[in-house]
C-alpha cells in the first residue's frame, strides 16, 4: 500500500470514530430529554391537590343552623365539593359511626358522646373542643306561665318537656336540676334537642331545657328565660376526622373551616360560647 493510501485510510477512520462519538452523545442526549418529560408528567401538580367529592359531617342537633351555614361556605370556596349533614342527638349518631355507618368528620355535643367513638377506635388523632354551649329554659312567646327559674318548672300543672338523659342536653339538664336541688318529672323526653324545642313551638308543651343556641335559632317562635344553675351544666363540643373517613383531605380542610377565625364567628353569632 502506497503512503497517499494509508494516509486516506487513517482520515476515513478517523471521521468514522468521530460520527460514532456524535451519534453516542445524541442518544445519549435523547434518553436524558425523555427521563426528565416523564419525570415531569408524573410529578403531582396544584390542580391535583384540588378538594372535591361529597363530605359526611355527622353533627349534634344543636349544630344544624350553624354548621349548615358553615357548609355552604366551604362549597363556596372549595368548588367540586358538597357538604352533607346528619343531625341528631349526639348518642345516636356515635352508635351510627360505631355500627359502620360512612362518615368523615363527627361533632358532638359532650365528651362523653365522642368518647363512645374514641373508644372504639373509630376516630382519627384527638378530638379537640371547638365551641361550648348553655342551657336555657325556652317557654311559649310572651311566657304566659311567668317562668323566670328552673324551680319554676316543677309546678303542678306545668308540661315540661326535657331531652332524654342519655343525649347531652338532657345530660346537661339533669346536672343543673342536681345543682338546684330539685327534682322534675317531665310530660315526655325526647331524642334530641330540636325535638324537644318542637314540642314548644307546636304548643304541645309549656316549656322545654333546651340549649340558648336553640333558643336563638328559634326566633320569635319561643321565648328564652336564663337560669343561674346553666353555669353548672355547660357543654364543651368536641370535633373529631373519623379514621375511615371517605373523603379525608376535605374532611380535614371543613374542621379547619370550623376552627377558623370565620368558622368561630358563625359559631358566636348563633349563641356558642368560646372553648
Amino acid at each position: 500500500m502506497t503512503r497517499s493510501a494509508r494516509r486516506t485510510r487513517r482520515t476515513l477512520q478517523v471521521a468514522v470514530a468521530g460520527t460514532a462519538a456524535l451519534l453516542a452523545l445524541s442518544a445519549c442526549s435523547s434518553s436524558d430529554d425523555s427521563a426528565e418529560s416523564d419525570s415531569s408528567a408524573s410529578a403531582p401538580t396544584d390542580s391535583s391537590k384540588k378538594l372535591s367529592g361529597t363530605v359526611t359531617v355527622f353533627a349534634a342537633a344543636s349544630l344544624k343552623e350553624s354548621f349548615t351555614t358553615l357548609g355552604e361556605e366551604f362549597e363556596k370556596e372549595h368548588p367540586g365539593t358538597k357538604v352533607t349533614f346528619n343531625f341528631g342527638g349526639s348518642d345516636t349518631l356515635a352508635a351510627g359511626i360505631t355500627g359502620g355507618a360512612p362518615a368523615d368528620v363527627f361533632a358532638a355535643a359532650s365528651p362523653k358522646t365522642m368518647a363512645i367513638v374514641t373508644d372504639a377506635k373509630d376516630a382519627s388523632g384527638t378530638p379537640s373542643t371547638f365551641v361550648r354551649n348553655q342551657l336555657e329554659i325556652a317557654t311559649l312567646p310572651g311566657n304566659p306561665d311567668k317562668v323566670s327559674s328552673l324551680k319554676d318548672l316543677t309546678e303542678a300543672g306545668l308540661k315540661v318537656v326535657l331531652c332524654d338523659k342519655t343525649v347531652p342536653c338532657g345530660a346537661a339538664a339533669q346536672k343543673a336540676l342536681d345543682a338546684g336541688k330539685l327534682k322534675l318529672t317531665p310530660v315526655s323526653y325526647e331524642q334530641d334537642v330540636k325535638s324537644a324545642l318542637t314540642k314548644v313551638e307546636l304548643k304541645e308543651a309549656d316549656a322545654a331545657v333546651v340549649y340558648r343556641t336553640d333558643v336563638k335559632a328559634a326566633g320569635d317562635k319561643v321565648e328564652g328565660v336564663e337560669f343561674p344553675e346553666s353555669a353548672d351544666a355547660v357543654n364543651d363540643y368536641p370535633i373529631a376526622l373519623l379514621k375511615d373517613a371517605p373523603n379525608a383531605d376535605a374532611a380535614k380542610a371543613f374542621i379547619e373551616l370550623v376552627q377558623s377565625d370565620e368558622g368561630q364567628k358563625v359559631l358566636t353569632e348563633a349563641g356558642f360560647l368560646k372553648p
